[in-house]
């Protein structure tokens, strides 16, 4: 029983000094995830720089290649504020904890010092003696057995809580200086990424007030190419409509304006139901790759009243990556539109997924595919270097953000 209870007291002692500690370290596990996700972002993006830095990047490129590395560095400063916050917070907590602990051990010292001090005097054995045969009768006797008995359990309970505390100030003293270390580095590593985000961003006003002497003639250009991506958009949209209504015919469905959905088969649907199972999990369609344009509409990096509508993503990587497919399906369709790069449609189940602006295909319609098989090869731009994947997700014939789908994009 006595070692019982020793036991709950050593439990309880430190699950009060750990438990604050556990809940604060998994936030901070979290913010450092993310720190060192947006590092490794910085760094692919300054790889896929650095592979084609001596070629003629048109400005507008340039532009959107400096805004994104001022998002994501602006990111990492940002989660990496979040972590010296949280420490300090941490720190002070601690500190409060020490102080604590410092206090309780004076009382509990003290209190035990003179409790030993009492125990001395009254250590003989003659006195213990006297004591009990002082009792008037057995009963008061008894009673003083116990009281001896629980006088002496509870000296070693107070060594205990005396040891126990101690302990728990070390480990405090020793989490507070590692603390403080981590807020250093942290603090350090902030003041770096900063300097070299205002560098970027003078970089960024340079190229700027040379695409404003001209604006009207990037805003062209811009206008251009969306118009372009338009016209391929409706290509691939077209391609769809006709799957959705060859699927309904081969049911025996009527094809009408509300038969907007693919007539699928049991297995079609099993297939479906995994993808659908696998969103947030599915590879990128690419092994390396940093996105440059992101899904839906926003405004233009050149011209903030110009509103750009993307049906996908761009991802920017590096010259001869292979293209995969993100998961099992069976090739829909192969477009090689006018003035562009040949495209590749997968089909899982009512999903589809997109893969544009190809230099080779390793695949042809009515293909079966595996997931991360590789289909094709990306298109490398000889004059500015860039290697752009253009990446879209179907159901049916309405488009899905790619971000919601693929892992950690």
């Amino acid at each position: 029983m006595r070692e019982f209870q020793h036991k709950i007291l050593v439990f309880s002692v430190l699950f009060f000094c750990s438990a604050f500690v556990f809940s604060q370290s998994g936030k901070q596990k979290e913010l450092e995830a993310r720190r060192i996700e947006l590092s490794r972002e910085i760094q692919q993006i300054n790889a896929l720089l650095a592979s084609n830095n001596s070629k003629q990047k048109s400005e507008v490129s340039q532009i959107e290649d400096l805004n994104h590395k001022v998002s994501v560095r602006e990111n990492l400063i940002k989660v990496t504020n979040q972590q010296a916050n949280l420490l300090t917070r941490e720190i002070n907590t601690n500190q409060k904890q020490i102080t604590a602990n410092r206090d309780e051990l004076t009382v509990l010292k003290d209190g035990y010092s003179k409790m030993l001090q009492k125990a001395y005097k009254n250590k003989n054995k003659q006195s213990r003696i006297m004591f009990l045969l002082s009792s008037t009768n057995f009963k008061q006797a008894y009673k003083r057995v116990q009281y001896l008995n629980q006088y002496a359990d509870y000296q070693k309970e107070q060594a205990d809580k005396i040891k126990l505390k101690t302990i728990a100030l070390q480990e405090a003293n020793t989490n507070l200086l590692v603390q403080k270390e981590a807020k250093s580095k942290l603090i350090t590593e902030n003041k770096k990424e900063q300097k070299t985000l205002e560098i970027e961003r003078k970089q960024h006003e340079v190229i700027m007030a040379s695409i404003k002497k001209d604006l009207n003639k990037y805003t062209a250009q811009i206008k251009a190419k969306q118009k372009e991506a338009k016209r391929i958009d409706n290509q691939i949209d077209k391609l769809i409509r006709d799957a959705i209504a060859a699927s309904n015919k081969k049911a025996g469905a009527k094809t009408t304006t509300k038969s907007k959905g693919f007539a699928l088969t049991a297995e079609a649907k099993a297939l479906a139901a995994d993808f659908l199972g696998s969103k947030g999990k599915l590879p990128w369609p690419v092994e390396k790759g940093v996105v440059k344009l992101r899904y839906g509409k926003q405004p233009s990096p050149v011209d903030r009243n110009l509103t750009i509508n993307s049906n996908g993503v761009r991802i920017s990587t590096e010259k001869g990556a292979k293209v995969r497919a993100v998961f099992n399906g069976e090739v829909m369709g192969i477009l090689k539109p006018k003035r562009s790069n040949p495209i590749v449609m997968v089909k899982h189940g009512n999903y589809i997924t997109t893969y544009q602006n190809l230099g080779k295909i390793f695949v042809k319609t009515g293909d079966k595919v595996t997931t991360k098989q590789e289909i094709g090869e990306v298109f490398t731009n000889p004059t500015t270097g860039e290697t752009i994947l253009k990446f879209r997700i179907d159901k049916d014939n309405k488009t899905q953000n790619p971000s919601s789908w693929i892992f950690k994009m």
